[in-house]
């Protein structure tokens, strides 16, 4: 039983990492990644009812504060879902840990697309073109179309942080 909650955590992780890239090359979210992480968090702590009773509580809180933002056009709603969802696998200490280091990769990933406001417009990447370039092409063609940032990088940075803090 002791192996179930280290592998939910590395599971979690290997799954951000794939939401990240995801987000960056279509900046949506799916619905079943959401899922898959919430049902990881449960899982993880199927040994505390207690733990899991205060992460669905804080879920649901957490929920609800950013529904209003997401009403507000504040906030995506893939970004909405993905925050809860990781929210449910971790204790409240932990989800002010994700808000925090989320807000803080966030302002990093802005003062990135910022700073791309002064780099030269790139010709289309060729064929054969190195992934970084390919990805250069593509996030300042966005850029200039003002499409929105893609947050699940910064909430994906948080929610590996957490989880990495609350041990594997």
């Amino acid at each position: 039983m002791n192996w179930i909650a280290p592998t939910a955590s590395i599971l979690e992780i290997l799954l951000l990492l794939y939401v990240a890239t995801i987000d960056v090359a279509t900046r949506l979210i799916r619905n079943e990644f959401c899922l898959a992480l919430a049902l990881l968090g449960i899982v993880a702590q199927l040994n505390s009812p207690i733990g899991l009773a205060q992460s669905l509580t804080t879920a649901a809180i957490l929920f609800l504060l950013l529904l209003i933002l997401y009403t507000r056009g504040w906030m995506g709603g893939g970004d909405v879902k993905l925050l809860v969802a990781l929210t449910v696998g971790l204790p409240p200490s932990g989800v002010m840990q994700l808000l925090t280091v989320t807000v803080l990769a966030g302002g990093v990933l802005a003062l990135v697309h910022l700073m791309m406001r002064h780099l030269p417009y790139p010709r289309l990447a060729p064929a054969g073109s190195s992934l970084a370039r390919r990805v250069y092409a593509i996030e300042r063609w966005r850029h200039l179309r003002h499409a929105p940032l893609p947050y699940g990088v910064a909430i994906a940075c948080g929610g590996i942080w957490s989880i990495l803090s609350k041990g594997l």
